[in-house]
């Protein structure tokens, strides 16, 4: 006979969890009672928003299941937002949730809420174990259903009295689950027509997203662009899964896309989306979207196929098996004229910026945090202009080195995703480029990262701005900065605290040191690279705030709603 905790103890083993990431409370405490002697490595955080954004992180650099754990009422709620943003970005998590005795709920009791109810929309399942007798078979099924398919986020839900509970039921060894069979082959004849189509093309495209991270095929697809010389872009969770140092990458494409790959887009005359799901922030006005090609669909969830664009060639399977399949049906191609133009492109249209030496410009510092890592750090960021820097300047060359919220669009996801990174890759530099208004959502969970001795690097780019929307209001709405300004020019000066600077409030420099991070600022450019240097040395969490140009923006952009080819692409 087990008890519901040690079924969960149990359970969690055989599911290969070696971190959790949590909070306790009141609901969770015999749950607790058991994980101190647990054989797990328990990550406290200080916002169970941090827990989940830290599983998702340790998920998206890893590849294995996250997992957290947190207690009912409000430390359940405060998961919904990480809930939404893995089950956007299709990341692999558990989440263990506290709830109230059963004969309780219902009843308003004390830290009650319908948590199955709440994240039923945002999560790919969700349960409330009744009774301890299922819960063997809950867990199983918990894990497999969030790794296998489309992966995503599953919950469980565990009153205290089934937490109590005893029973003889064992986990089970296989999980089949009625009406739940993902399908990984990928049929024949679609593959083989698939091919026939890549074979016939003169202008074709690769346009590749996060499920070839997901099945691991990097290796696959980069074989398949270089045999039949196939040029590759990628959205933007879809970094990695192609080298940008390859002359066949074309980088990012949509809204804040280069250049060249919106341009072949709109010109292939096959597009081949290896999974990806089309985006709105990829394919902008539809009925303009890759007017000239004919369009095939390689991916494991057959709800993505023609959900927004009109597919012809659809190949419902996991991408490693169906590449692995189509590789050899694929024929060597040297495409010399498409290529050739393709070049031209890039070389006229490179993501750039101005290099006045006398001004610290956002994309200077991230250029030279790619110089200084050699391009072998995995890079985490929040959400807004920085984000999209990010994926322009620092050039991605290996999949899980790129962790961002992309679906969701999630402020205050990088620092905690960058902790659950480090604690996954420990063998990696982690760095989080991050904006003033994103990093002060979950600023918190620094102290974690100084508690459990990881050194993360934070790269605050500080532009006093809520960025990306006062770029929206500067372009679309007057000019009328409404409720973006976050800098303190023209406000009084803090005079309580002695020899404070005037205009840098918050003081990132004083708030890592409050938390036991090492503590920079670079005012001028030609501080950035000692700053970085410092920072990197540094045996443990250090930020580097960044007190950049105030009024960048991120080019090229596709207005919403716009066609592709209507890019804005220059500073002018």
């Amino acid at each position: 006979m087990r008890t519901g905790v040690e079924c969960l103890m149990d359970g969690l083993q055989q599911a290969g969890v070696e971190t959790v990431f949590g909070l306790p409370g009141g609901s969770v405490l015999d749950i607790f009672k058991d994980l101190y002697h647990a054989p797990f490595e328990f990550i406290l955080v200080r916002h169970e928003q941090g827990a989940t954004h830290m599983a998702d992180g340790y998920a998206r650099a890893t590849g294995k299941v996250g997992c957290c754990l947190v207690t009912s009422g409000p430390g359940a709620t405060n998961t919904v937002t990480g809930l939404a943003t893995a089950n956007m970005d299709s990341v692999p998590m558990v989440c263990i949730s506290g709830q109230v005795p059963s004969n309780m709920i219902g009843n308003d009791a004390f830290q009650e809420a319908d948590i199955t109810g709440i994240t039923r929309p945002v999560t790919k399942h969700n349960y409330l174990v009744r009774n301890v007798d299922d819960l063997p078979r809950i867990i199983a099924e918990a894990f497999y259903i969030a790794a296998t398919g489309r992966p995503g986020p599953v919950l469980i839900d565990i009153p205290k009295d089934v937490q109590r509970a005893s029973t003889n039921a064992l986990t089970p060894q296989e999980i089949k689950i009625r009406g739940y069979n993902p399908n990984t082959a990928g049929h024949p004849r679609q593959i083989a027509k698939l091919a026939e189509a890549l074979n016939r093309a003169e202008k074709p495209l690769l346009y590749v997203g996060a499920g070839v991270i997901c099945s691991g095929a990097a290796a696959e697809l980069t074989a398949l662009a270089r045999k039949a010389r196939l040029p590759v872009t990628t959205t933007l969770l879809g970094l990695g899964s192609f080298p940008e140092t390859d002359p066949l990458s074309l980088r990012m494409l949509g809204m804040h896309g280069s250049v060249t790959a919106n341009y072949a887009t709109q010109e292939c005359d096959l597009l081949v989306s290896v999974g990806a799901r089309f985006d709105d922030r990829v394919t902008g006005k539809l009925s303009e979207f890759a007017p000239h090609a004919t369009i095939a669909h390689i991916d494991i969830d057959p709800s993505a196929i023609s959900k927004s664009v009109a597919v012809d060639i659809p190949v419902v399977g996991d991408v490693r098996h169906v590449l692995t399949a189509l590789l050899p049906l694929v024929e060597e191609r040297p495409r010399e004229a498409w290529l050739s133009k393709l070049g031209q492109w890039q070389e006229k249209y490179p993501f750039t910026y101005d290099q006045d030496p006398g001004k610290l410009m956002p994309q200077y510092v991230i250029d030279k945090i790619y110089e200084l890592t050699r391009g072998d750090a995995i890079i985490a960021t929040e959400v807004g202009q920085h984000q999209m820097w990010a994926a322009h300047f620092y050039k991605y060359t290996q999949p899980r080195t790129f962790i961002s919220s992309g679906g969701l669009g999630t402020m205050g996801f990088g620092l905690p995703a960058a902790i659950g990174a480090q604690v996954g890759r420990r063998d990696k530099m982690v760095v989080d480029i991050a904006g003033d208004g994103s990093a002060q959502m979950n600023f918190q969970e620094l102290v974690v990262a100084v508690e459990h001795q990881l050194p993360v690097k934070v790269v605050i780019l500080n532009n006093s701005y809520l960025g990306m929307v006062r770029q929206w209001q500067e372009m679309f709405y007057k000019g009328e900065y409404s409720a973006t300004v976050l800098g303190q020019a023209d406000r009084p000066q803090n005079e309580r605290v002695p020899g404070a600077a005037p205009h840098y409030l918050p003081d990132f420099v004083k708030m890592a040191e409050a938390h036991g991070a090492l503590g920079l600022r670079a005012v001028k450019r030609e501080e950035v690279v000692p700053s970085l240097e410092k920072a990197f040395a540094w045996n443990g969490p250090a930020v580097l705030e960044c007190m950049v140009e105030r009024e960048v923006n991120v080019y090229p952009m596709v207005p919403a709603g716009a066609s592709l080819l209507e890019m804005i692409h220059s500073m002018a």
